[in-house]
């Protein structure tokens, strides 16, 4: 699947990408300092590529007509990072698999991990395409979630049209200092 919104492409994986993701997870982490700086985990170039391989191999024969959680977003005919969606629940917390009848949203997010790229607006369209994508594919509502540290997020966020939800006071620390965790909402 390939959708392209004012210059930006969201596509499915390809295999091409897998070395990307390399690169990504182990030489080049700068886009790991705004994107959830407290998970960063050190790993080797070969698990990433096992890793990244196995998630391509499940995903690479997905019918279109199959709801994506991930699209990879590519700039100028370069790979340049990704958005993805997940769920929380009604506490802003993350959910993987839901119980019965418990209530889950769909949150979205994006990361552009090429640091040349940061800050030019692209991540902005990129998560416009994929919001769209959704309200097109049925939710009304979409919630982003970040730290409030990470000003090119909240700032993005807001351009889109997301205002804030909830808030959770000095949940994050970064780099020895305390940020508050942030859940934004918008609707269709």
């Amino acid at each position: 699947m390939r959708i392209e919104f004012d210059g930006v492409v969201l596509r499915d994986m390809l295999e091409s990408d897998i070395e990307d993701y390399v690169r990504w997870f182990t030489a080049e982490r700068e886009w790991e300092n705004w994107d959830a700086p407290w998970e960063k985990e050190d790993t080797s170039e070969e698990t990433e590529r096992k890793s990244w391989t196995e998630y391509y191999e499940a995903v690479k024969e997905l019918p279109d007509d199959a709801l994506r959680k991930k699209f990879e977003i590519e700039w100028n005919g370069r790979h340049i990072g990704w958005v993805s969606s997940y769920r929380i629940d009604e506490n802003f917390e993350w959910v993987g698999d839901p119980g019965d009848g418990q209530t889950v949203y769909r949150a979205v997010g994006i990361d552009i991990c090429e640091p040349d790229l940061f800050g030019k607006g692209i991540g902005t369209k990129a998560l416009r395409a994929f919001m769209n994508y959704y309200f097109e594919n049925g939710a009304n509502e979409l919630y982003t979630q970040t730290w409030s540290g990470n000003y090119r997020m909240i700032r993005c966020a807001e351009k889109l049209g997301f205002a804030e939800c909830g808030r959770s006071a000095g949940e994050r620390e970064v780099r020895g200092k305390l940020y508050d965790g942030l859940t934004f909402k918008a609707a269709k």
